[in-house]
C-alpha cells in the first residue's frame, strides 16, 4: 500500500513579499511562478511599450503632448484576490486613481495590463494570468507576443475577455484603452522600423 502524496501548503502573500528583491516570482494559485529570465528582445518591447503608451497618457489630463489621465508602470509588485503579479507594464486611469499608488505590493486594481509573452511563460500569460486578470475585473488586457508578433487585446465582459483587437506587427491601430493614438505595432515588440 502506497502512502500519499503531501502536497505542499500553499505559498502566502507575506511569503512572496519576504522573497530576495531580485527574484523574478509571482504568487498564482498558491504556488511560486518563476517569470521568464529577461532578454534584450523582452526588455526592448517592454520599454518600447511603455514609452509608446506612457508619453501620451501617464500625465495629467490637458496638458501638452498628450490626452493623459493614466499612471503607466513597469514591474510593479500587484496583489489581486490574493495572488502575487508582477506585470511587464500596468495602468491606472487617474479619475479612479487621483495618487499613483505607493504601497508595495500594489493593490489597486489596474485598468490595464500588459504582458510580453516569450514561449517560456506563454501558457502563464496566455491562459493562468487571462482568468486570473478577468477574474479580479481587469478592464483591459494586452498580450504582446514576441514570437508570432502580435498584438491582442481583451477586453472584460461577463462571461470572460472579448477580443477586441489582433494586429500584426506591419499594422498600425488604434487599441482601447488607449485608441486616442494610432500605435505601430513593430515599435511595441521593440523594432526600430524606419517611419
Amino acid at each position: 500500500m502506497s502512502s500519499p502524496v503531501s502536497k505542499a501548503p500553499p505559498k502566502t502573500v507575506e511569503e512572496w513579499l519576504a522573497q530576495p528583491e531580485g527574484a523574478r516570482l509571482e504568487l498564482i494559485d498558491g504556488e511560486f511562478v518563476e517569470k521568464a529570465a529577461p532578454t534584450l528582445e523582452h526588455g526592448r518591447a517592454q520599454g518600447r511599450t511603455s514609452g509608446a503608451i506612457g508619453q501620451p497618457f501617464d500625465r495629467r489630463t490637458g496638458t501638452r503632448g498628450g490626452p493623459g489621465g493614466w499612471w503607466i508602470a513597469t514591474e510593479v509588485d500587484l496583489v489581486l484576490d490574493g495572488r502575487g503579479y508582477r506585470p511587464d507594464v500596468s495602468g491606472w486611469r487617474r479619475d479612479r486613481l487621483p495618487k499613483p499608488p505607493s504601497e508595495r505590493p500594489v493593490t489597486s486594481r489596474p485598468d490595464w495590463i500588459c504582458e510580453i509573452v516569450s514561449e517560456s511563460n506563454r501558457a502563464t500569460d496566455t491562459v493562468t494570468k487571462l482568468r486570473r486578470y478577468h477574474q479580479a475585473g481587469v478592464p483591459h488586457y494586452w498580450i504582446l507576443d514576441q514570437v508570432d508578433r502580435t498584438l491582442t487585446v481583451h477586453r472584460h465582459a461577463p462571461d470572460g475577455y472579448l477580443i477586441a483587437l489582433r494586429a500584426g506587427a506591419a499594422e498600425r491601430v488604434r487599441a482601447e484603452p488607449f485608441d486616442a493614438i494610432e500605435l505601430n505595432i513593430a515599435v511595441l515588440l521593440g523594432d526600430d522600423p524606419e517611419e
